[in-house]
């Protein structure tokens, strides 16, 4: 609480290598709030600077808090190939809508090491008509690798595209076993 005797918002990150590259970690007392692609230096300033705006409040590095360090523990096992779903809390207040609805029945109803097309989690969620808008909530998930949006690909076997870069899906993919892992 702070002086007031208010909730005060505090927001902890951590920055994790992975198989991928370093994935930022964000969390609010409510979970996980945002996972940040490619986290070198110049990305995380400016995913923070973002976080900082859009919860009102400076993010603090805190590797050991206890919700990051489970996060980092099933990270580590994700990659690992030790773990196929995700058991933390997560924070939606950076996305609302239609675009929190396909994300939440994505994360739901899509697990570890299947696929399901724009179109086909469109109909999910009643809305039959709205692939394009499937694919943008896909850019807009602010959870990814936790919010699987690397499991949605194109109707036609295309693997579509992605916020962390189409290698990066291709190598998610291969991890859960839909693509092949690359020769080199």
């Amino acid at each position: 609480m702070d002086s007031q005797g208010q909730n005060e918002q505090q927001v902890v990150w951590a920055v994790v290598g992975t198989a991928i590259g370093p994935l930022l970690l964000a969390a609010t007392r409510e979970g996980l709030v945002n996972v940040v692609f490619h986290a070198t230096d110049p990305v995380r300033e400016k995913a923070l600077a973002r976080l900082a705006e859009r919860l009102g409040t400076t993010p603090v590095e805190a590797p050991d808090s206890p919700l990051l360090a489970e996060a980092i523990r099933q990270v580590d096992a994700y990659f690992a190939g030790e773990l196929h779903s995700f058991a933390l809390p997560l924070d939606w207040s950076l996305i609302s809508g239609f675009n929190r609805q396909v994300l939440r029945a994505l994360a739901e109803g899509v697990p570890f090491g299947a696929v399901v097309g724009y179109g086909d989690l469109a109909r999910r969620v009643g809305q039959p008509g709205a692939a394009q808008a499937v694919g943008t909530a896909m850019g807009a998930n602010p959870l990814p690798v936790l919010v699987p949006c690397h499991r949605v690909v194109e109707s036609g076997g295309g693997i579509g595209g992605f916020g962390g870069g189409v290698e990066t899906k291709r190598k998610l993919l291969a991890l859960e076993g839909v693509l092949p892992e690359p020769l080199f």
